[in-house]
């Protein structure tokens, strides 16, 4: 694994580079929020041991920079010296993938972090070309088209069509698609309908049928346009 490690105390950080690469792994380190942050986001990394308190940017708020204005979905381990329950609920709510309380024994972070990557990459679906109607993404190269034109998404509309290309002809709630997203925490009540939008006008507006229907009170669908009703 490529491990990113955010760590302000140079001899924890230090131990567990040592640790971590006489296990076979690789070891990134930044002693400080803001740092830490641009590390993972301009590098791709297996996954990310981040302190909760870091000099310039805890890491409560670099998690959150990371998931919403980012769109990372690295794995983040958060470890800390706060063992309360609302401090650990803060860590999640924040976007953590799990929580660690210092002092803790390196073995049992090694295999926290060895669950956390083996989640990550685990197949969800064996299809990766999917198709609906005129509609084809492949979740390898990430490329949509549409009647034979390609059409270049955004890295949160990837994640939104792969989402309702796969539930297809089904309804995703609004709740999936925030919690895909967002871990369940969208930066605000009107991110997933700018999100919405902007996917519409990639998928939809250049064309003469739309693929995407509300289902006012619940969610969002994708059905080929030729089978799509209109109920009245």
């Amino acid at each position: 694994m490529q491990i990113l490690i955010i760590e302000d105390d140079e001899d924890l950080a230090a131990s567990l580079c040592d640790y971590l690469e006489n296990n076979g792994h690789l070891t990134t380190t930044a002693d400080d929020g803001a740092t830490g942050f641009h590390l993972a986001v301009a590098n791709d990394f297996d996954i990310i041991i981040m302190d909760v308190d870091l000099p310039c940017m805890d890491g409560l708020a670099a998690c959150k920079k990371l998931r919403n204005e980012a769109d990372k979905d690295t794995p983040v381990l958060m470890i800390s010296s706060r063992d309360a329950l609302e401090d650990k609920l803060a860590g999640f709510d924040s976007g953590a993938d799990d929580y660690l309380i210092k002092p803790f024994a390196v073995q049992e972070l090694l295999a926290r972090l060895t669950a956390l990557n083996k989640r990550s990459h685990a197949v969800v679906n064996i299809c990766t070309e999917l198709q609906v109607g005129d509609l084809s993404f492949s979740t390898k190269t990430l490329k949509a088209t549409r009647q034979g034109k390609t059409i270049t998404l955004t890295p949160t509309s990837i994640k939104i069509l792969e989402l309702l290309m796969r539930n297809s002809p089904s309804v995703v709630s609004r709740q999936k698609i925030e919690e895909r997203l967002w871990h369940g925490s969208p930066p605000g009540s009107d991110a997933l309908r700018v999100h919405m939008h902007t996917l519409r006008s990639l998928i939809d507006r250049p064309f003469d049928q739309p693929l995407i229907h509300t289902v006012h009170g619940i969610g969002f669908k994708l059905v080929p346009a030729i089978n799509f009703k209109y109920e009245t």
